[in-house]
């Protein structure tokens, strides 16, 4: 059961720690607002995905704040800022919505595994498997955006979505955080760039994009 916003303060309760994570200037309270107050998809976002050529048409469907997926390994699930399903002429899209302004990713996957449970192997086994990374070097890259990205691909079997997506929406003027998310999507055999949807292919039965948009704050 969903309960619809009405505001952009609605989000705040649905943060992990609402005290610190709601304030003016941090990703949550930019990504609530642009979002809330837009008309479907905010006009930055919208005018990114248009020039893909892939989503020129694409409608918002429905839109969660801080959406939880279940993995493996554990009872934490993955919690995107925001998860859309969108309606594209070529199908559903499963969308998870990164918010960035300065805050880092978190910790590189070789740092999360410093104290390594059983649980946490058997997740970014789960995760290297899901996302077709089994094999490739993946400890410098923030674990974050696996986590995130698998999101998107479970949730899209889930809605019959055909195309899943991660996207990062930066509030940030000098772009910080975009050479981990660049390293990140290189993985992928990918190049990833400023303002723009990359297609990084099948990917777990889903075809799997990225996008990085710049908002202002």
């Amino acid at each position: 059961v969903y309960v619809p916003a009405s505001s952009a303060n609605d989000w705040k309760e649905f943060l992990a720690k609402p005290d610190r994570q709601w304030k003016a200037g941090y990703s949550a309270h930019a990504l609530a607002h642009a979002w809330q107050e837009a008309d479907g998809f905010p006009e930055s976002v919208r005018r990114v995905l248009a020039k893909s050529g892939r989503f020129t048409s694409i409608e918002l469907l429905l839109a969660i704040p801080e959406h939880q997926v279940a993995l493996p390994g554990g009872r934490t699930p993955s919690q995107s800022d925001l998860w859309v399903l969108a309606r594209t002429d070529s199908g559903l899209v499963s969308m998870a919505v990164e918010g960035k302004v300065a805050e880092p990713f978190g910790p590189t996957v070789q740092d999360w595994l410093s104290d390594a449970s059983s649980g946490k192997r058997k997740r970014l086994k789960f995760i290297r498997s899901l996302l077709e990374l089994e094999g490739m070097e993946i400890g410098p890259i923030r674990y974050q955006l696996l986590h995130r990205t698998a999101s998107a691909v479970l949730e899209a079997p889930r809605f019959h979505a055909v195309q899943s997506m991660m996207m990062v929406h930066s509030f940030s003027a000098q772009d910080e955080g975009f050479d981990d998310y660049r390293d990140f999507v290189s993985l992928f055999g990918a190049a990833a760039e400023l303002n723009e949807v990359t297609n990084a292919g099948a990917v777990s039965g889903t075809e799997l994009f990225f996008a990085w948009v710049r908002g202002s704050e």
